[in-house]
């Protein structure tokens, strides 16, 4: 079960944190979440020092120093610390992370407390930009989107192209213009059966999307192996020549298999890259032979759990994720 109360989310922080401190490559993620259910339980100023301790020369250099920054803002304001919260967020923009999440949490945090054209600021900056025209839109931006269209719809402005973009990705029943229209709070106060109902409905639709997003809460995530680690892997587990022939061909294979989840209509995918320590230490506490290759796929789910999933696919201009040099629109995302 979920922690539920404050106690609950205390211990499951606490545990979090022994975690991280037996797993220290994993610790970045571990304590971002142990700082969630702390902040959760209502133990802000502790959370901060989490933050602050992952932001410090010690802490091991954030692999996301923006998001860090962006959820200790969120979390200062929220207990009385704005002047600080909105000076890290000033210079998150001036920054210009190129990942989606510190951007969402930046824009959200203006947003709950009332600061919508802060917010729409913010969430129009980060699609600028993170969005190529005529390339899919990755999946974390999609927050992006709709945030905007949200904060928009507050403000009674009309939609734009990025609004109709939010709108064609929405796929729950209710459309997006009724589960953000400000006069939904007003119906709450109906004493109508019909308007209390479609409210119901709205609410459910609008639930629907948050247990979509809690369900997938790190990508889908394919293995990759760099050149000198399959050699690697191979020489000490010839078993697994049979999943991996090539180098050449299993980066084919990795590409193949992400464009074949995308046109199934499999959302939030990533890449993760494996090394042999790792892959060890993984069977090991499996109980299992790294020579079993049903180990590989729940190695590359256990990573991706870690937080360390890159999104796929990358921006044709970005550098591919095969670690070629050359940009993807140029290697593997060549048509």
């Amino acid at each position: 079960m979920r922690p539920d109360t404050p106690a609950e989310h205390i211990t499951e922080a606490e545990r979090l944190l022994r975690t991280a401190a037996r797993y220290p490559e994993d610790r970045e993620p571990l304590l971002l979440q142990a700082a969630a259910h702390l902040e959760l339980a209502g133990e802000r100023a502790r959370a901060a020092t989490l933050y602050d301790d992952l932001l410090t020369a010690d802490g091991g250099n954030p692999e996301d120093p923006h998001l860090v920054k962006a959820l200790k803002a969120a979390n200062l304001w929220e207990y009385g610390h704005e002047a600080e919260a909105r000076a890290i967020l000033d210079g998150l923009r001036v920054s210009a992370p190129r990942t989606a999440g510190p951007w969402t949490i930046a824009a959200e945090t203006l947003e709950a407390h009332d600061e919508l054209d802060a917010a729409h600021d913010v969430f129009s900056q980060a699609l600028t930009l993170l969005l190529t025209p005529d390339e899919d839109v990755p999946y974390a931006t999609h927050a992006l989107l709709t945030g905007r269209h949200r904060v928009r719809r507050l403000r009674g402005a009309d939609h734009d192209d990025w609004d109709r973009l939010a709108d064609s990705l929405h796929t729950a029943d209710v459309p997006l213009d009724e589960l953000h229209d400000p006069k939904r709070l007003w119906s709450l106060g109906s004493s109508d059966p019909n308007e209390l109902k479609a409210e119901i409905t709205r609410l459910r639709a609008e639930l629907g999307v948050y247990r979509l997003a809690l369900s997938r809460p790190f990508p889908v995530a394919v293995l990759h192996w760099p050149a000198a680690e399959l050699s690697e892997l191979l020489a000490a587990y010839p078993d697994l020549a049979t999943e991996y022939p090539t180098h050449t061909g299993h980066l084919t294979a990795v590409e193949t298999a992400l464009r074949d989840l995308r046109a199934a209509g499999t959302p939030n995918l990533g890449i993760v890259t494996g090394t042999i320590p790792s892959y060890e230490a993984f069977a090991a506490s499996e109980a299992t032979s790294p020579a079993d290759p049903d180990l590989l796929p729940l190695y590359a789910t256990t990573l991706a759990a870690r937080g360390r999933a890159l999104p796929w696919p990358p921006s044709r201009t970005a550098g591919c994720w095969c670690g070629s040099g050359d940009a993807y629109g140029e290697c593997h995302g060549a048509s």
